[in-house]
């Protein structure tokens, strides 16, 4: 190749092919509750063209409530405090019963004691149960000038 020369390129320019607009064909009806039809909405755009289609609805926030005077917080707190106040209250009777019952059993044991303490005392010292025991006899004295006449 001659270096002053250049290679010719061809060039091909295509030109669009416009696209005729569709055949309005009719949608299909789909049967659908009265109040679940969605709105269709139409926007006209600067060329002229129209735009239709559905509407979407935008989801609206809760309306704001106002909060409540008391906290849950607080009544939760409160409520703890009075359950806790009963626990201990109950602990308290349970506590004082237990105490109570305690003594009541500690004063019978003494009074079983005592009972079976004289029991044994009068077996003892009674004669009249016994066959073979010493018998002793007990007469009337007259002490005289520390002197036993008997």
């Amino acid at each position: 190749m001659h270096p002053n020369h250049t290679p010719q390129r061809s060039v091909e320019v295509h030109q669009p092919t416009p696209i005729p607009p569709p055949v309005a064909h009719p949608a299909p009806v789909i049967p659908m509750q009265p109040s679940t039809l969605p709105t269709v909405a139409s926007i006209v755009l600067p060329d002229g063209r129209v735009v239709t289609g559905y509407a979407i609805d935008h989801p609206q926030p809760q309306p704001v409530t106002d909060p409540p005077a008391v906290s849950r917080t607080a009544v939760n707190v409160a409520l703890g405090g009075v359950g806790f106040l009963a626990v201990c209250g109950g602990l308290l009777l349970l506590t004082s019963f237990i105490a109570a019952l305690t003594a009541f059993v500690t004063q019978l044991i003494i009074l079983a004691a005592v009972i079976f303490g004289g029991w044994i005392a009068v077996q003892v010292l009674s004669g009249s149960g016994h066959k073979g025991g010493t018998t002793v006899n007990i007469r009337r004295a007259v002490f005289k000038r520390n002197h036993f006449h008997g």
